[in-house]
């Protein structure tokens, strides 16, 4: 089962996500449009967030020490909508405000991470699990640089109408080693600004 109706993402700063949700006649115009879904979800979305231990990553070259800290990322937010009735499928999005840091021991201007977006039966088990690659270039001189992530539209099948959004989970996190998952579960943290003065 593909989770993921279309499994390419935008990345956008916020700025520019804001300006294009408003630009384009027709298009925008539906957008805006306020009113009444013809019928209301049957309950509630399922619950989108960050896994604690994934949440965030940070590299280190040698002792974990501020001087050793390479590139560095953070899940800031997680924001989802859904939609479901009948007994059609939940249909959600899913966007990932991301911080990016590039801290002292950093080589290069240029980073490649790798995120996973999963769908879980609520504290059961997982049902697809998918992992993304993001490559973040820092500007000279600009060691955090934020993200608004974008993903395509996630189908959850439902057993029969009575299944309710909250049996599901969207959890997202980003893809580490053991090292850095002990890391974050100790509650360390070096944050994404890391490498600012």
């Amino acid at each position: 089962m593909q989770f993921l109706k279309n499994a390419t993402k935008l990345a956008f700063a916020g700025l520019v996500v804001a300006v294009v949700g408003v630009s384009g006649c027709s298009t925008a115009k539906r957008i805006l449009e306020v009113g009444e879904a013809p019928q209301k979800n049957l309950g509630p979305c399922p619950e989108a967030f960050a896994l604690y231990e994934a949440s965030r990553l940070v590299e280190f070259k040698g002792a974990e020490t501020f001087a050793n800290v390479g590139f560095t990322a953070e899940i800031e937010k997680v924001r989802s909508l859904c939609r479901y009735f009948d007994t059609r499928p939940i249909s959600a999005d899913l966007s990932l405000d991301i911080a990016f840091g590039r801290g002292p021991a950093a080589s290069g201007q240029t980073a490649t991470y790798e995120y996973f977006v999963a769908v879980t039966r609520k504290d059961i088990e997982v049902i697809e699990k998918q992992i993304f690659p993001i490559t973040v270039t820092f500007p000279q001189g600009v060691d955090v640089v934020e993200i608004t992530e974008n993903i395509g539209e996630i189908t959850i099948p439902r057993a029969n109408e009575n299944t309710s959004g909250a049996n599901f989970e969207i959890i997202v996190g980003f893809e580490l080693t053991p090292e850095q998952i002990a890391f974050n579960a100790d509650g360390k943290r070096f944050r994404v600004s890391a490498g600012k003065n």
